[in-house]
């Protein structure tokens, strides 16, 4: 399969206060966000990218012969536009909020990594989820419900942290916020399941390749000028064995393959995939699975 029939258009820690999520600070005390260098490639899955975002309205027009390697601004990822008095930077390694969480707020990512994760009595971790700009978490499926899993930040984060009170009454001056969360729990879901396949079905080997592909063609729709086969992946061998349920050692083994293989390079958290038909066909990626990652949340 190819690269173009594939479609691809287009350890645990502190807590975030709880007393921060009512008296928010304004957002001009979080500090600039980063910009990652990007080099040039993989020109035909940009430009196939780039025709989805177009047809989403959300394509930036670029006139030069170089892609730009500009991120979406942070407003782009906000639940609720123009509201910036919860925004908060969480340092790599903090929770956002532990599993029994619950506290009255809910958390919109506008930069940087999280990780889902869930945790078993011996200590085991799963990680559930990879959450990127745009993401919503702490959801719970009833107020008095506690949070059944746990958001930590894989790198600096800037979540606007909104009060269930706040969300209430924008969502009665502005309706569509309510069809906006709705749409980025379905899109959470799809992953999930998504994810609860390469658990129960996929091998090691297709386990790592699809969690690769996966996360940077996420990666990519959150760059819309992005030319690159190369990606800052802030993860561990560790944390993408708990992502698909491998050891450490097995992580490593499947990683080395795929390097020796030709097909991707994972060092000092860098991702670089250098033969993508080849990660394709390893993974075994759904063509509109595929489509769905390249998807941005409804308001980016």
């Amino acid at each position: 399969m190819s690269w173009h029939q594939a479609s691809l258009s287009g350890e645990t820690s502190r807590s975030l206060r709880c007393d921060h999520w009512e008296t928010a600070e304004n957002a001009r005390n979080v500090p600039p966000l980063p910009n990652f260098p990007i080099t040039v490639s993989l020109h035909k899955t940009a430009m196939q990218a780039d025709e989805v975002t177009k047809r989403r309205g959300r394509h930036k027009q670029d006139n030069d012969s170089e892609a730009h390697t500009v991120a979406l601004p942070v407003d782009a990822h906000r639940l609720i536009p123009n509201y910036r008095n919860g925004d908060r930077r969480v340092e790599a390694g903090r929770d956002l909020f532990s599993i029994g969480f619950d506290g009255k707020a809910i958390f919109n990512l506008l930069d940087g990594w999280v990780a889902i994760y869930t945790l078993l009595e011996d200590g085991r971790r799963q990680i559930v989820q990879f959450a990127l700009p745009g993401a919503v978490l702490g959801v719970r499926s009833s107020r008095s419900a506690p949070a059944t899993v746990g958001a930590q930040a894989l790198t600096d984060v800037v979540v606007s942290v909104i009060p269930t009170s706040v969300l209430t009454s924008h969502s009665r001056a502005d309706p569509d916020i309510t069809m906006r969360l709705a749409r980025s729990l379905a899109h959470d879901c799809n992953l999930a399941f998504d994810h609860l396949t390469s658990i129960g079905r996929r091998s090691a080997r297709e386990r790592v390749a699809h969690l690769l592909l996966e996360l940077f063609t996420r990666y990519r729709a959150q760059w819309p000028g992005h030319r690159s086969e190369e990606m800052v992946l802030p993860l561990t061998q560790e944390q993408i064995g708990d992502a698909t349920g491998l050891t450490f050692v097995h992580v490593n083994r499947v990683l080395s393959a795929l390097r020796k293989e030709g097909i991707v390079q994972f060092h000092y958290r860098r991702l670089r995939i250098i033969d993508p038909d080849r990660l394709i066909e390893v993974s075994g990626v759904d063509p509109e699975i595929a489509m769905a990652w390249l998807e941005r949340r409804p308001w980016g």
